[in-house]
């Protein structure tokens, strides 16, 4: 069993640098130039990624709020006030429905397709969320059922599965895969629609383990969380994506 612990904050002068913040911000840095990095191998300009980056944690952080009160905890949309403190509460499938749909623009805007940069996220994106679990972890924002697993976390009112730990693993996995995958150029064109199928069915499955028994605990609609529909939609899209010819322009390099 894992002990319980609480990582202290980090104090630099008047500023104060919580662990989950210092995380994520590197998962968001590492996502973006592995991506990046991932792109200029396979000769495309990475470009577009680096300069999207910051429109996709914006519009992440605003969807993710407001997906955050609206569905996880529709009580607090009582208060006006508190929609609009965006920092304040984040749901990671929210982040990920408003980094969708702005790079859905964005690359429509700019005129570049963002098919030909699919393989490029799919191996950055695991990569960099791998790392921002690991601070949902650190600091136990992510409460389980109560278990004796071994992996249980003893949390102060006794052991708990932490899902802040298995969904890094899982992304950790998934992560190793996909740049496999990519190394080897097995799936071309596709590793979008893995990564979906992929951490859709684990996010679904783990999200049973939730806790309902804490304070401020997630909503449940039909049984299910939030995040499992949004699961089956990630899955259902996956699993169209891999059966479909993988989508290459002419213009699309061949080979690194």
């Amino acid at each position: 069993m894992i002990p319980w612990f609480d990582p202290p904050a980090l104090h630099l002068g008047p500023i104060t640098l919580q662990v989950f913040g210092i995380l994520a911000a590197l998962g968001v840095a590492t996502g973006v130039r592995s991506a990046a990095w991932a792109a200029r191998r396979r000769g495309l300009d990475p470009r577009p990624i680096l300069e999207f980056a910051i429109w996709g944690v914006v519009a992440g952080v605003l969807v993710g709020h407001l997906v955050h009160v609206g569905l996880y905890h529709p009580e607090e949309l009582r208060s006006p006030r508190r929609v609009l403190e965006f920092w304040d509460g984040l749901s990671s499938f929210g982040g990920l429905l408003g980094g969708v749909i702005a790079a859905a623009i964005f690359f429509r805007v700019r005129g570049v397709p963002l098919a030909r940069y699919g393989d490029a996220f799919a191996v950055g994106v695991p990569t960099g969320w791998a790392i921002a679990r690991i601070g949902c972890f650190l600091v136990h924002d992510h409460p389980g059922s109560r278990t004796t697993f071994p992996l249980a976390v003893a949390f102060p009112g006794g052991p708990r599965h932490d899902l802040g730990l298995y969904e890094a693993v899982v992304l950790l996995a998934i992560a190793g895969l996909l740049w496999r995958l990519w190394a080897r150029r097995r799936l071309e064109g596709r590793l979008l629609g893995l990564l979906a199928l992929l951490y859709g069915a684990a996010r679904f499955l783990l999200d049973f383990l939730r806790a309902s028994d804490v304070p401020y605990a997630d909503a449940r609609y039909g049984g299910l969380t939030p995040a499992q529909f949004g699961a089956v939609l990630l899955v259902a899209w996956g699993a169209w994506r891999l059966g479909r010819a993988p989508v290459i322009s002419p213009e699309w390099p061949s080979s690194s």
